[in-house]
């Protein structure tokens, strides 16, 4: 199986709700580093996975429309906590939704909050 993953960083706010989890309570920032994966079996005409210039494309766009932004703020969040196992996942749809690798395969976001903390959502389609 082929895969292809692509990097960003940025910096985007958020508070958690819901729970007393002290100063992650209060607004505060967080560098995150997101990156997508994509696995497939088969390469196209071209010999590519998936276009990488279409994957840092679609990917600064979507990290462009969160960074220093306050998470808690946009309608993906209603509801529910700015958990980064939460950021992930809608991270996953949003970039799913614009890049449609080729099906079947895998899709996986890894999303770091700090050198040492990350989460992951992973999806076949």
């Amino acid at each position: 199986m082929y895969s292809i993953a692509v990097k960003k960083d940025f910096i985007a706010n958020h508070f958690l709700i819901g729970g007393d989890w002290g100063r992650e309570n209060e607004p505060h920032a967080h560098h995150y580093v997101l990156e997508i994966q994509i696995e497939h079996n088969q390469l196209d005409e071209h010999g590519y996975l998936v276009d990488i210039v279409k994957i840092e494309t679609e990917l600064n766009q979507i990290v462009e429309r969160f960074r220093d932004k306050l998470l808690n703020d946009f309608p993906e969040f209603d509801g529910i906590n700015t958990s980064i196992e939460h950021f992930s996942r809608i991270l996953w749809d949003k970039l799913y939704a614009v890049i449609q690798p080729p099906a079947p395969g895998v899709l996986t976001i890894k999303l770091w909050e700090n050198d040492d903390c990350w989460t992951s959502y992973k999806k076949e389609y």
